[in-house]
């Protein structure tokens, strides 16, 4: 992960703790107001575009915010924050929400599917753009 990334990610969790918001006990793993937190902040296009953030674990599983971008960059860059899974694991099975998303790809935004954290399928903040 790229150092301006990581601070990145390290000043929103100490603004985080700041405004009362906690991460889980253990190192690396992320409650769910935390990731729900991280999710509803925007971001900035032009410093995250084409970057993938490892966000830490949140119910045993790796959560990962991608920002992918496509010809007009980085007006088009999105934010999509998903479950990391093995090749073979389910979804539902391993406690997510499947859901298609478009994603940016040459000219056009093609529908992908990605496991979403339930804590954020709500709000509809696994999708910023």
């Amino acid at each position: 992960m790229p150092c301006i990334t990581r601070v990145a990610l390290a000043t929103f969790f100490s603004l985080a703790g700041a405004a009362g918001v906690t991460r889980a006990s253990e190192p690396g793993l992320l409650d769910d107001a935390t990731l729900a937190a991280y999710a509803a902040r925007p971001f900035d296009k032009r410093m995250m575009m084409g970057q993938t953030v490892e966000l830490g674990r949140n119910h045993g599983l790796p959560v990962v915010a991608e920002f992918p971008c496509s010809d007009l960059c980085p007006q088009y860059t999105v934010r999509i924050i998903h479950y990391r899974l093995p090749t073979d694991a389910d979804c539902a099975g391993a406690g997510g929400i499947q859901e298609s998303v478009p994603v940016p790809v040459a000219i056009a935004a093609l529908p992908r599917d990605f496991c979403v954290p339930k804590v954020l399928v709500g709000s509809g903040d696994y999708y910023r753009r």
